[in-house]
């Protein structure tokens, strides 16, 4: 069912349709950018779940193959996030390919890594995430380096990836926020270090892990909204101002008093 909703969506991306939707469009629009990367021409109708797909290009979309691959590509880098992750957390191999075994025999995340989903794209996002914060925190030693600018700022972009595709995403973002208010606290005691070397550890974090993450997010709706100019389903939700920007609908090009 899911794979019909977000395989329609987009089909609205490659034929520019306009279209409303509760999550955020950062998920819908790598699934059209991977649909129309692969030859997907956005024709098929998506009305049913069960639909036969004959002869419309759907490989790219549900990642079969190599460069078209993208939700299994996404799907299957979890394993790798998984396996770095608690190898820097536990310093210990076994425990890091325990964690990656069982990822890669888990049913769950083999299903939903080879559908039209949204699931994959937001996990990927949500353990890189973690990966890179977990990753910045062992550059702790040698703050301002390239390494720990490159991990700080690439946690930002995960932060905006995972907001960007659904609101659950915000969870991340929670637990980033807790550790760098504790990293933050752990600093500011640390008698040793000036107030001034203290707000430049504060002014990278604002930086990195608010501005970056908020600057994408905006940017995504900007793409979204500039991409999205014919006239489609999700007219009825937006004003007659907003409609009369949309090519195809009945108050396009109307003067619209404010």
């Amino acid at each position: 069912w899911d794979e019909t909703h977000f395989g329609k969506m987009g089909s609205y991306y490659i034929n520019r349709t306009f279209f409303f939707d509760v999550h955020p469009p950062l998920g819908k629009m790598l699934i059209g950018l991977a649909g129309y990367l692969s030859g997907y021409d956005g024709t098929f109708p998506f009305q049913k779940p069960g639909d036969r797909y004959e002869q419309h290009n759907y490989i790219g979309m549900r990642g079969v193959r190599l460069c078209r691959l993208f939700c299994a590509f996404l799907g299957s880098c979890l394993v790798p996030f998984a396996y770095l992750t608690v190898l820097e957390l536990s310093k210990s191999l076994p425990a890091a390919l325990l964690t990656a075994f069982i990822l890669i025999f888990d049913t769950g995340c083999i299903t939903l890594s080879q559908y039209i989903l949204l699931d994959p794209i937001l996990m990927f996002f949500l353990m890189g995430a973690v990966l890179s914060m977990v990753k910045c925190n062992s550059c702790a030693d040698r703050p301002f380096s390239a390494s720990w600018w490159f991990w700080l700022s690439l946690t930002g972009v995960s932060l905006a990836g995972a907001m960007g595709v659904k609101f659950v995403g915000l969870f991340v973002v929670l637990l980033v926020g807790l550790n760098t208010i504790y990293d933050l606290w752990d600093l500011l005691g640390n008698l040793s270090l000036s107030l001034v070397m203290f707000g430049k550890h504060l002014l990278a974090r604002v930086l990195c892990l608010i501005v970056l993450p908020l600057a994408l997010y905006t940017a995504v709706f900007a793409v979204h909204f500039a991409v999205l100019n014919r006239s489609g389903p999700g007219d009825g939700f937006f004003s007659s101002a907003f409609q009369s920007q949309l090519i195809g609908n009945n108050l396009h090009n109307v003067s619209i008093p404010e």
